[in-house]
């Protein structure tokens, strides 16, 4: 790694940096410095776009290698991923925090599957259609590569959410500027070590490394052709009206506050103990979790009862320990993010479980889970994103009344609806405005659209439209 700790992967070479600015990577559970890595410059952003570029307009290059070509060098990525996958899920759980049991489920499994996923659909998707036109003549559909995509993606789920993104737009023939978060940069690198290995050609795969500067350098570029992001709302408001202005295609995943719909039938000892990867899962530092919990009043206290015993029963401590469910908060930042929550909750509802430090840890981000009961859905804890281990548990007078505060919110990413009967649950579900929904569980399935409506972005990942995101549809007319 201490090569890689100055340079970029720019044209399938590492090559220097252009500038000796650079920034410390830190373990979020040690608060110890772990890593460096430089500020790219414009100068440095250019190239790497130029690079991908030249991948893209190469005659006989990648976007013009037959799919099942293509995808028989996905595949080898993808052994590659798979021979490196513990040194990677390592990398993530000692950048971010997220206990190395997540880490072995999303980060390491992520990238392997996601590639040879969309290696199979590469082969099986028809990239030309004839129709017959209505003037008797032939158009001939033709899907191809939107051209040189920025991919730039976030710290929680930085593996996972990196393939969402290069897996699809690599089997559609594009090329890649990837920008990782600052917080978790070790494992980006590896992954443009894994490419190079693979045969991926040069340029296809290119890493800049830096802050939101470079981002946005990188997004408003006139050379990129595609944007594909996933982050916070505000930033993806930014990027969005960037891309409008350019006309530019863009994905934007954002943030969430989606409702856990508990409905007055579900057997609560059942519940809660799936409860954990909707609602808590990495911190509560994962953008489509239910952090609205949604209870009957015919059931309330029972249901703040049931959910404090689950939450104070979840292990927290060293993310490298296999019986830890909680680690600690990437930052320092993002600690000072959701105290700053917390003490709002405190005047906004009853604190039930948690509200501070775990006082058995003195080093590393860690918030305890903490539970706030007694909440309006107008409270600011309530409405707004707070990307830590907090829950709010809101009464509901009737299924009616809980269908209405689930879609009373900006956002509408995830959720989950919770019943002793799946079809009541299911009718429920249907009837909530939301990108995704869960009945009786919550897990993103990798072959089916994945994404957001209101503030909680545009576009899809994941699945057949995953790969269509990537495309660019022509027209043909023959006479």
């Amino acid at each position: 790694m201490d090569r890689l700790g100055s340079s970029l992967f720019i044209g399938g070479k590492w090559v220097p940096s252009r500038t000796d600015k650079h920034f410390d990577i830190v373990c979020a559970s040690t608060e110890e410095v772990v890593g460096t890595a430089p500020e790219a410059t414009p100068e440095d952003v250019d190239a790497a776009v130029l690079a991908a570029r030249s991948a893209v307009d190469d005659p006989d290059g990648w976007a013009h290698w037959d799919s099942s070509k293509r995808a028989a060098t996905l595949e080898q990525f993808a052994d590659v991923m798979q021979q490196r996958g513990d040194e990677l899920g390592r990398l993530v759980t000692l950048q971010n925090g997220m206990p190395t049991t997540i880490a072995n489920l999303s980060e390491v499994v992520a990238p392997p599957k996601l590639l040879r996923y969309y290696a199979t659909l590469a082969r099986s998707v028809r990239l030309e259609e004839e129709r017959v036109s209505m003037s008797g003549g032939t158009t001939v559909v033709r899907r191809v590569p939107v051209g040189v995509v920025a991919a730039i993606v976030p710290w929680n789920f930085p593996q996972s959410v990196t393939f969402f993104k290069l897996a699809p737009a690599l089997a559609a023939g594009n090329s890649c500027v990837l920008k990782p978060a600052p917080e978790t940069v070790l494992d980006a690198w590896l992954i443009a070590d894994a490419a190079a290995e693979a045969g991926i050609p040069p340029g296809v795969i290119n890493l800049v490394t830096g802050g939101p500067a470079v981002g946005a350098y990188l997004v408003q570029h006139p050379d990129v052709d595609k944007v594909a992001f996933t982050g916070s709302t505000r930033a993806g408001r930014s990027i969005g009206e960037v891309c409008g202005r350019l006309l530019r295609p863009v994905t934007l995943e954002l943030g969430g506050k989606s409702a856990t719909v508990i409905l007055d039938d579900a057997d609560l000892a059942s519940t809660v103990q799936g409860l954990f990867p909707c609602t808590l899962v990495n911190s509560g530092q994962t953008c489509m979790l239910g952090t609205r919990v949604l209870a009957p009043r015919s059931r309330y206290d029972e249901v703040v009862d049931a959910l404090t015993a689950f939450a104070s029963a979840l292990p927290m401590g060293d993310p490298f320990d296999l019986h830890t469910m909680l680690g600690p908060l990437v930052s320092s930042r993002q600690r000072d993010r959701v105290e700053r929550y917390i003490a709002l909750g405190r005047k906004e509802g009853r604190l039930v479980l948690g509200g501070g430090r775990p006082p058995d840890l003195d080093k590393g981000w860690y918030v305890s889970a903490t539970i706030f009961s007694d909440v309006s859905n107008d409270a600011t804890i309530a409405r707004e994103e707070i990307f830590g281990p907090v829950l709010t548990v809101i009464p509901y007078d009737n299924e009616e009344d809980a269908i209405r505060i689930a879609n009373d919110s900006r956002y509408g990413l995830g959720g989950s609806v919770w019943s002793a009967d799946p079809e009541r649950a299911r009718a429920v579900a249907s009837r909530i405005r939301t990108g995704t929904i869960g009945v009786n569980f919550y897990d993103i399935d990798y072959c089916s659209p994945f994404g957001g409506i209101k503030d909680s972005g545009i576009g899809r990942e994941l699945g057949p439209e995953g790969l269509a995101a990537f495309q660019q549809l022509q027209s043909v007319y023959l006479s």
